[in-house]
């Protein structure tokens, strides 16, 4: 069994495991550009449509 904290001797197992952060990381830095570019275009959409309904009820 190994012990709770395991750093290893050799340092090229660290290897996969930067490799694998490293595509992780990118794939939510992604993803979230994604989330971001919809919300803008949900947003917009939004205020199109609803645009005179807003500006009515600001108006009172």
């Amino acid at each position: 069994m190994m012990p709770f904290l395991y750093f290893p001797e050799d340092k090229s197992e660290y290897i996969p495991a930067i490799i694998s952060l490293t595509i992780f990381m990118i794939a939510a830095g992604v993803v979230m550009y994604l989330i971001y570019k919809k919300s803008k275009k949900d947003e917009k959409s939004f205020n199109e449509r609803y645009n005179d309904q807003l500006n009515n009820n600001s108006d009172q």
